[in-house]
């Protein structure tokens, strides 16, 4: 880092003062405790140890010399912090903006270029340099090329790429449901790349219709393998850059009939491949050789319910899931196989395998300091709406909380490369968001100067935590706001907010409650959110995975055994009761509504999945099974067989150009609620996504449409 300063140094230096840098946004460059940060196009480097200074690597007047037009999104920097990507222009593929245009600089000279002149504007995806810093390779078109940086020749590294041979990226349902994006790596050497092909050739099109854009509607493909269609074929290749030669790597298993879930290049000659079974209750480590194809299985891990391969309780996706320690002689991996979520030590060879963290509560590993041997990981052992940072020692095995205890409610930490240095924000249902750059020994704070800010938030309804149990004895967490004016003598209607599936949790220790439900409580409601069996939440094992082939079941009856309790409060009206949910809340809004109609008056559910056939295989199989071997829960989870037992006030939204949830699972439950004569209200957005908030004033008639359904079927004020 001292050469790379030294280099620097006749670009610009300046002195300022420390509570100028804005913490919020920076990013840490890597095998570094530096960071760089973004003010209006000019890139600023700090280095944590010497904060009155800064190095500003790029500014405007070098981009604005050399063409750049946009706004930086991200950099991706070269090994010995030489040499950066610019990332601008981007456009959303599924979920993420992904696909973009990369802009190279040298920033010994501070002269920059566009990549990929020759190829579609903002079409390059995960832009990286060689090893060597020859090169930078990135995927345009489902082709993965290489671009020689002295040169500029572009060389094609794969040609066969369609709308179905995707190569370097994935298919709907790997981005989706695998967070599977960036979809191939260097070698350490710079001489190989590693890469996943998928082909979608046999995964049928779900067809959308677009019939506002043109005289006459398009037709929108999307690859789209649903429950109990087998997934895209996928296969990992090593490209020889010097032969531009493929060697396919010989992974057991059908291609078409596993997941090929992450990767990671050991040597220059091998890689290790996790593996994924189609049912995703067996992962498979596998010790690759580049040369010969060989896959050798190191370490297998078989459950019950599903294996997590990434942390679903915060969203923290991307990466290889494992980190390698001892150099490189084993690595850490997380399992909730001990009914906890705990850390293992395994050797590379899977020979031997060792608990790490050996205390009854959840443990989510968060990063490694290759000099301490320390390990921080995320738990929260007495509350599951709270996250606070402990750690332990590889050696030593003891453990104790980092986080000072001053910092209630949740904690998020961003953490430098070498675990030395984290951004640190904090935040309660009481406490606005707090952040902070600390030194994780000690976590002794370092920015800002000023005092930590422990303000409670500007909002018109107060919050609070509670605990309910259920007749069936079922413990649930719960978030509750309330109007300022709250009377307890009065009676007032209630406004759930359901999620209720694996992959979000909804009663956490934060600021904000759910937007929608913000809107309406400042007008007399209460809102309630809660966190049935199956969420992400830190309650163990068995808490998790009891939802297993039970989706549309369990949590049903929790949040509805839950909404039983409630109603028995003195300042709650049974009669004004309302439930909403989105996506998979929505379909939770859908099975309370017509399964529990003396429960929930009125509902309101948006994008809802009406019938488990019609989701994507890969996250309807892993928690609900093929649906061959369990048709009858299937039908049992679907709100569409339920429908028929309406009896309350139903709101269904959707938008028809959702690649999500798609627009069938309207108009499926609207066919079964016509046919049994249900009265219900309906919206439908053409031609948005899942999200819908696409086109001029939409997020503001969605919003207008969802209070005034509200206020005429559930009046609001106490009573």
């Amino acid at each position: 880092m001292k050469k790379y300063l030294l280099l620097l140094l006749f670009v610009c230096s300046a002195v300022f003062a420390q509570h100028d840098i804005d913490i919020n946004n920076l990013k840490w460059l890597p095998d570094s405790h530096s960071f760089w940060v973004n003010q209006n196009n000019n890139v600023a480097v700090y280095d944590v140890d010497k904060l009155d200074k800064h190095i500003t690597i790029l500014t405007q007047q070098q981009l604005s010399e050399s063409g750049f037009t946009g706004e930086i999104e991200d950099l991706v920097w070269n090994a010995n912090k030489t040499k950066v990507l610019l990332y601008t222009n981007s456009k959303k593929v599924w979920r993420a903006n992904t696909k973009g245009d990369y802009w190279f600089f040298d920033l010994a000279t501070g002269k920059g270029k566009q990549l990929g002149k020759n190829l579609d504007p903002s079409s390059l995806m995960f832009a990286k340099f060689s090893g060597d810093n020859e090169n930078v390779a990135y995927v345009s078109n489902h082709n993965i090329y290489l671009e020689n940086l002295n040169t500029g020749k572009i060389t094609p590294l794969t040609t066969d790429g369609t709308d179905k041979i995707i190569n370097g990226t994935f298919d709907w349902v790997y981005e989706e449901e695998l967070a599977a994006r960036d979809g191939f790596r260097w070698s350490p050497d710079g001489k190989s790349i590693a890469f996943w092909r998928v082909d979608a050739s046999a995964t049928k099109f779900h067809l959308m219709i677009n019939n506002t854009d043109s005289l006459y509607p398009v037709v929108v493909p999307v690859e789209y393998p649903k429950a109990g269609e087998k997934p895209s074929s996928v296969k990992i290749g090593i490209i020889d850059i010097a032969s531009l030669q493929t060697n396919w790597l010989n992974i057991p298993g059908e291609q078409d009939n596993n997941y090929l879930v992450r990767m990671k290049w050991l040597t220059n000659q091998s890689v290790m491949v996790i593996q994924l079974n189609r049912n995703q209750n067996q992962v498979t480590f596998y010790n690759c050789d580049t040369k010969s194809g060989t896959a050798k299985a190191i370490y297998k891990e078989e459950s019950a319910a599903w294996i997590d391969v990434f942390d679903i309780s915060s969203g923290e996706y991307d990466g290889f899931p494992c980190h390698f320690v001892d150099n490189g002689k084993a690595f850490l991996w997380s399992s909730d196989a001990d009914g906890w979520m705990h850390i293992y030590k395994i050797s590379s060879d899977g020979k031997s395998k060792e608990l790490i963290t050996t205390a009854n509560f959840d443990a989510y590993f968060q990063a490694y300091n290759d000099k301490t041997k320390t390990i921080y990981f995320k738990a929260s052992p007495t509350d599951a709406t709270q996250r606070y940072l402990y750690e332990t020692n590889l050696n030593s095995k003891k453990t104790k909380r980092v986080t000072p205890d001053v910092f209630d409610g949740t904690n998020e930490y961003s953490f430098s490369t070498d675990a030395m240095y984290a951004k640190h924000t904090n935040a309660s249902i009481s406490r606005d968001y707090n952040t902070r750059l600390i030194a994780l020994a000690g976590h002794k704070k370092i920015l800002p100067q000023e005092a930590d800010s422990f303000q409670a938030p500007q909002r018109d309804y107060t919050m609070e935590k509670f605990k309910v149990t259920t007749v069936d004895g079922i413990e649930m967490d719960g978030i509750m706001a309330k109007p300022l004016d709250f009377d307890s003598s009065k009676k007032y209607p209630v406004f759930f907010y359901v999620y209720g599936e694996p992959m979000a949790s909804v009663a956490n220790d934060e600021p904000y409650f759910y937007p929608f439900i913000a809107q309406v409580i400042p007008q007399g409601y209460i809102g309630i959110a809660m966190d049935n069996r199956g969420t992400p939440v830190m309650k163990g094992t068995k808490w998790r995975k009891s939802i297993y082939k039970n989706i549309g079941i369990i949590n049903t009856r929790d949040q509805a055994m839950a909404a039983k309790e409630i109603l028995k409060w003195k300042f709650v009206d049974p009669d004004r009761i309302a439930v909403h949910g989105w996506s998979g809340g929505g379909a939770v809004t859908l099975n309370l509504m017509f399964q529990y109609p003396e429960i929930y008056k009125s509902g309101i559910a948006i994008s809802a999945v009406t019938d488990q056939h019609f989701y994507d295989n890969i996250y309807t199989e892993r928690y609900m099974g093929i649906p061959s071997e369990n048709e009858a829960t299937y039908s049992l989870a679907s709100p569409v067989t339920h429908a028929k037992n309406l009896k309350g006030n139903l709101l269904y939204i959707h938008g028809t150009g959702d690649d999500n949830v798609h627009y069938k699972n309207a108009e499926v439950l609207i066919n079964e609620l016509i046919k049994y004569d249900k009265m219900f209200d309906l919206m439908i957005y053409p031609n948005r996504s899942h999200s819908i908030y696409e086109g001029e004033g939409t997020s503001k008639h969605l919003l207008d449409t969802f209070v005034r359904f509200i206020e005429k079927n559930c009046p609001a004020g106490g009573r």
